[in-house]
């Protein structure tokens, strides 16, 4: 478990939180780490949703052909997905100033380069069973 109380970010003594893939630390159950990963890839997931549809609204209106309905839709997912946008915003900024003063460092997840490890972790331990790497 991290300790929390002297301020370190170890996992069992030596081992960086960090450098713990979220595989691992469910393997190891380490539910703080689980935790802090789960809530980092809700709130990445949720951002990317929110761009994802705003890019459908965008495009709706684009071929939205003057059809007012078509239009009022298109119009109304991008809202939407900008007050989704939003609300990330805002869960991110309160995720991480909870997390700060409970003692846990969820915003160190935010890190894509991270994420990508971590599917590439996954893909590569699930496919070694004789499928394409």
């Amino acid at each position: 478990m991290a300790n929390i109380a002297d301020g370190s970010s170890t996992l069992g003594g030596n081992q960086p939180v960090g450098s713990v893939s979220i595989v691992k630390a469910a393997q190891n159950y380490q539910i703080l780490e689980i935790l802090n990963r789960g809530l980092a890839y809700a709130i990445i997931i949720a951002g990317f949703l929110s761009v994802v549809f705003i890019f459908i609204g965008g495009i709706s209106f684009i071929l939205s052909g003057g059809a007012e309905d078509k239009i009022k839709s298109a119009v109304s997912t991008i809202r939407y997905a900008i007050i989704g946008l939003i609300v990330t915003i805002l869960a991110t900024v309160i995720v991480g100033t909870v997390g700060k003063a409970m003692g846990l460092d969820i915003i160190r997840y935010l890190n894509f380069g991270d994420i990508i490890n971590t599917i590439k972790s996954i893909t590569t331990t699930s496919s070694s069973g004789g499928g394409l790497q």
